[in-house]
């Protein structure tokens, strides 16, 4: 299979960065992690302007129509440089839409999801923090031509700046009786508080449910018929986080290298030592495998459905030890300064530190891989 990005992709890769490099250096990353929701306002909305935030919603929503190696292009940029943004949490909840709606709730909400006003995210872990179907305790209780729902949902992505709710719940105690449905956060008994985590560019909360009715029209497909649906969307999760973590971890690894050339010791550049040389190499290797699983897992979220499962948890297993281990070893090589918040290398550690349990650590993964017959 040919791994290589096309023209196009190239170019998108390429303003991505200048954009970045341009509108959102590490120092301004610093200070929006620091206070308010977490992100720009302003930046968020030149993203809609560019396109960005509607890459893979079709152009019949407002989006650009393209697909999810596209995305991972653009993913792995704003990891690169610890862009803070609801962007991923965003973009897993246009997929539910687009993938689990009808035509009629596709026109309410994709549009709106691609120009920025407004911010989605999925709100599926509860205090289990499984990964599984069953993990999904929080009951639908029928009222009328609605379900009332009555609980929390945990470690939701972007919940302070949120105002749309993907949410997974039951509707009855079998093991395939759930449901999807878009919650409005100005709805009654729907209320949301976000939180800064290690990693002070991304932001997780708590969505408190006080009987908040859910009518009918808001489900995302048949009631009691939505565990395929929620298993994709955790695929999907996995895959973007992915590319996110690919990117830090790639300009991690370019930091330590280029800190290697520069500092001197025993009149010589340390990276002409083979203690320094030799965990340099292994972090590139460690990262061009990470990519090729990546990328084919992005592949097959389109091309290829049925290997996606297996594909998205090899990547996001080995993505997150790779870049665990480089953000280790690159704060290790800068020595006793790496952990200092004068240098940048320390955030890409933070950074791992997040990536490594959201949508399943390694052990999840590897585990997943074993039952679906890939080791």
């Amino acid at each position: 299979m040919d791994f290589g990005f096309s023209e196009e992709q190239d170019l998108l890769r390429a303003e991505v960065r200048k954009f970045l490099d341009a509108r959102c250096p590490l120092e301004r990353v610093r200070k929006l992690s620091e206070t308010g929701p977490g992100y720009d306002a302003e930046l968020w909305r030149e993203l809609a302007e560019l396109g960005w935030l509607g890459l893979t919603i079709p152009e019949a929503y407002g989006g650009a129509g393209l697909g999810w190696v596209d995305l991972v292009v653009l993913l792995q940029e704003t990891g690169r440089s610890l862009f803070p943004s609801p962007l991923v949490s965003t973009t897993l909840a246009a997929a539910a839409v687009l993938e689990n709606g009808s035509e009629e709730q596709r026109q309410r909400w994709l549009p709106s999801l691609a120009d920025g006003t407004r911010i989605g995210t999925l709100a599926f872990l509860e205090t289990s923090d499984s990964l599984a179907p069953g993990g999904i305790a929080l009951l639908g209780k029928p009222d009328g031509d609605a379900f009332a729902l009555t609980g929390e949902k945990k470690f939701v992505a972007d919940a302070g700046s949120a105002n749309l709710f993907v949410v997974a719940f039951r509707t009855g105690a079998g093991a395939g009786d759930l449901a999807l449905a878009v919650l409005d956060a100005g709805s009654p008994g729907v209320s949301a508080a976000g939180h800064p985590t290690i990693d002070a560019t991304k932001r997780l909360g708590t969505l408190k449910l006080e009987n908040a009715r859910v009518p009918r029209s808001a489900l995302l497909g048949a009631a009691s018929q939505a565990r395929p649906a929620i298993e994709r969307l955790y695929d999907l999760g996995a895959v973007a986080v992915t590319a996110e973590l690919t990117g830090a971890a790639e300009q991690a690894h370019a930091l330590t290298t280029q800190y290697a050339k520069d500092r001197i010791q025993f009149g010589a550049p340390i990276g002409k030592y083979q203690g320094v040389k030799h965990p340099l190499a292994e972090m590139y290797v460690e990262l061009e495998s990470t990519k090729s699983l990546l990328y084919y897992a992005a592949w097959a979220v389109a091309e290829s459905p049925g290997e996606l499962p297996r594909a998205a948890s090899l990547a996001k297993a080995f993505g997150t030890d790779a870049f665990t281990r480089i953000g280790i070893d690159g704060v290790q090589l800068h020595g006793a300064v790496g952990y200092t918040a004068e240098y940048e290398i320390q955030l890409y550690l933070k950074r791992a530190k997040w990536a490594r349990p959201v949508f399943g650590d390694s052990d999840f993964h590897y585990e997943r891989v074993a039952r679906l017959g890939g080791l």
